[in-house]
């Protein structure tokens, strides 16, 4: 239980952490396509300021991962799916972000992260969920629990 928790906890900060820098610098950059001047300490700034203040984010983001790692932690450790185990958890990180937007969409009718509201954006939170399961997929080795 305590492997778990030590390759869960970095899991969900990596994926929080990158997925609000990833929102925060897409934002930016559509800004500076439409000719607003966005100078680098404006967008290390606002970077500070999500990941800091986007809490509730993270909150999401660890329920997503409550519900997506253990899913691929059972299709692995049954055998249930071909592979190497470390694809399956990166697989199940980026699944798991991109159904909380999408699902977050249908249910509330609401984006979490504006950014995700048009595919690059949304992929881009993809692919910070899918760095939070590699995280966890290296950091638990090969060992999985029977409670993940």
């Amino acid at each position: 239980m305590i492997r778990v928790l030590k390759a869960f906890f970095p899991a969900v900060l990596l994926a929080y952490i990158l997925g609000s820098v990833l929102a925060t610098q897409t934002v930016l950059a559509k800004l500076a396509a439409l000719g607003v001047a966005v100078p680098m300490t404006v967008r290390l700034q606002a970077s500070l300021h999500d990941v800091i203040g986007m809490t509730a984010y993270l909150l999401l983001i660890l329920v997503a991962f409550v519900l997506a790692l253990p899913v691929a932690a059972w299709l692995v450790r049954a055998h249930r799916v071909p592979g190497p185990r470390l694809f399956w958890f990166t697989l199940a990180g980026f699944a798991g972000l991109i159904a909380l937007h999408l699902i977050m969409n249908q249910v509330l009718g609401i984006w979490v992260i504006a950014a995700a509201r048009e595919w690059p954006g949304l992929l881009l939170q993809g692919l910070a969920g899918a760095m939070g399961g590699w995280v966890f997929g290296v950091i638990s080795k090969n060992r999985l629990v029977a409670t993940v």
